[in-house]
């Protein structure tokens, strides 16, 4: 089964809001857990507007799944990720004035210094990932560069859905198989949701991850945390 990790960083937005600590993001992945989430991810930024480094340092000490530290690999990002030791470490190019991820990794023009990044981290034994588009000459970049997985991003695909989803997921299904080809572990993220999210995971061969905040997160108001988690989880199925 494809595992669902959580991503809480609009927990953390809403708290940030108001101020204080409420929602309670360690609770809320306490939570998320409980009611059957398979990891818990988390994506701070420089500017902490979500996520900020304590609350990823508090929640090491208490995620039982697998805890997924995602972002640009910053000096400070780097020195967060060396300290916790996440099972997972997912690489991903954003500007520090992005609003969210908007792009995969050049693999190829940035070898060198994905190469270096990877084998610290793998030193540490904490599993890579580098968020790449689903572009063949990405995969097979990420391939040489060492990394346990790849994690495509989705937003293409999610855009293009609901107008035609065999053309939407016809360069996710090419990427999947070179990974296959490569021996490269397959993640998924970015704008999947209960309408997108059961035709990738049917068509993609070894889709070992989701993670999935912004949708999710907006359908609990509707349909409550333990009930959508849950829904989300049949998708998977």
């Amino acid at each position: 089964m494809t595992k669902l990790s959580v991503n809480i960083n609009k927990i953390a937005t809403l708290r940030n809001a108001r101020g204080g600590d409420r929602p309670n993001v360690v609770q809320v992945a306490k939570d998320c857990e409980r009611f059957g989430a398979q990891g818990i991810t988390v994506h701070p930024r420089p500017d902490e507007r979500h996520i900020r480094y304590q609350d990823v340092h508090d929640l090491k000490e208490i995620v039982t799944t697998e805890f997924n530290i995602e972002g640009n690999p910053t000096p400070d990002f780097l020195k967060l990720v060396k300290g916790v030791k996440p099972a997972q470490a997912t690489l991903v190019p954003d500007a520090p004035d992005a609003i969210t991820s908007n792009a995969g990794w050049d693999t190829v023009k940035h070898k060198d210094f994905l190469t270096d990044v990877i084998g610290e981290l793998k030193e540490l034994g904490i599993r890579t990932s580098i968020f790449v588009d689903p572009v063949t000459e990405m995969v097979e970049g990420a391939a040489a560069v060492k990394t346990d997985r790849i994690e495509l991003y989705t937003e293409s695909y999610a855009r293009q859905y609901q107008d035609n989803r065999e053309e939407a997921i016809a360069p996710y299904l090419e990427a999947a198989r070179k990974a296959q080809e490569l021996g490269l572990g397959l993640n998924a993220g970015h704008d999947l949701d209960l309408d997108n999210l059961k035709y990738m995971h049917d068509t993609l061969p070894g889709l070992l991850e989701v993670s999935i905040g912004h949708a999710l997160i907006c359908d609990a108001l509707y349909y409550g945390l333990e009930n959508t988690i849950q829904l989300y989880l049949r998708q998977l199925r």
